[in-house]
């Protein structure tokens, strides 16, 4: 991922957002409590998590795991972007910018796959509960955890080996606020068709093979909630999974409408949009649609706060 001798460029000047400095005032401290919300949110779900024994379930399991991506992911774009909002100069080395978009991506498909994961957990759970501790143990989450990292990593890792064969000869100005795929192929002075063939099956796949999961599971979990006769049996199932079903929406959403497209078709200002939503707001959104839909993380939450009140009431 470093620089290359057939490579005049020796580094990106990111556009960003906007070239005012009001604007750019006002986004940065719009972002920067984003960002805070997000860290303290994915942090102290992790946190509530491992100190409360009753959360120790795969439901919840997953459910760390989801905090930690979007602290990851939100990690490797939020505080370069917040430095670009407030600098002059809004320069980024060309082997931190592949560096950038490594991570971003191998973020960004493992929670994909893990979102996955977590419907077919619901599915197990809601279809099959009696066979639900069997079928979800923990060495079968273990497995379904490292299979998801693993998918992630060999995504970013293939679409970054593919983007570090390009040509970068004129232009060094990425239209983004990060380093993205489509705005560092358009700089590229050479044909970049293979390229960008590689990384849309890449994406595809990993989109529509997250979707299909995601999509089956909850056709047979509707399919199921239909079939129970009692109207508070119907919510009851319906809420395990409400809090996910919600999620899943608004981060494929935005993934399919930036992604599963021609790079011709690239839209500055809508895409911009696009990403802003999901790799800044959505993991402050995250921690919030899981606890604030979810009675058991708040118990969680009152259990800790009291047993840590009672412990300094012992000292």
């Amino acid at each position: 991922m470093g620089r290359r001798n057939n490579t005049n460029v020796p580094d990106f000047i990111l556009v960003g957002l906007t070239d005012s400095e009001e604007v750019g005032l006002v986004l940065f401290h719009l972002f920067l409590l984003i960002y805070l919300v997000s860290l303290l949110g994915n942090a102290g779900m992790i946190l509530i998590i491992r100190l409360d024994l009753q959360l120790h379930t795969p439901m919840y399991f997953f459910l760390s795991h989801l905090s930690f991506l979007d602290l990851s992911y939100s990690s490797v774009i939020t505080p370069k972007t917040l430095e670009n909002l407030i600098a002059s100069t809004k320069h980024i080395s060309f082997g931190g910018c592949f560096t950038q978009m490594y991570f971003f991506i191998f973020f960004g498909v493992t929670e994909c796959f893990l979102l996955a994961s977590m419907a077919y957990d619901r599915h197990v759970a809601i279809c099959k509960p009696l066979q639900y501790p069997v079928i979800m143990s923990t060495s079968i989450c273990r497995c379904l955890i490292t299979i998801c990292y693993m998918l992630g990593f060999i995504d970013s890792f293939l679409t970054v080996l593919g983007m570090n064969t390009l040509h970068f000869c004129d232009s060094n100005v990425v239209n983004h606020f990060f380093c993205d795929t489509t705005p560092i192929l358009a700089l590229s002075c050479t044909d970049t068709r293979d390229v960008e063939t590689i990384i849309f099956i890449l994406a595809g796949s990993t989109l529509l093979a997250s979707v299909i999961t995601i999509s089956a599971s909850y056709a047979s979990i509707l399919s199921t909630i239909l079939k129970i006769n009692s109207t508070s049996g119907k919510q009851k199932a319906f809420s395990t999974c409400a809090s996910h079903l919600l999620g899943v929406t608004i981060f494929f959403g935005t993934m399919i409408f930036t992604y599963l497209k021609p790079s011709k078709s690239y839209s500055l200002g809508k895409d911009q949009v696009a990403s802003v939503f999901y790799t800044i707001v959505i993991p402050m959104l995250n921690p919030l649609i899981y606890s604030l839909r979810n009675k058991e993380v708040k118990n969680a939450v009152l259990r800790v706060l009291q047993k840590t009140g009672s412990t300094r009431q012992l000292r």
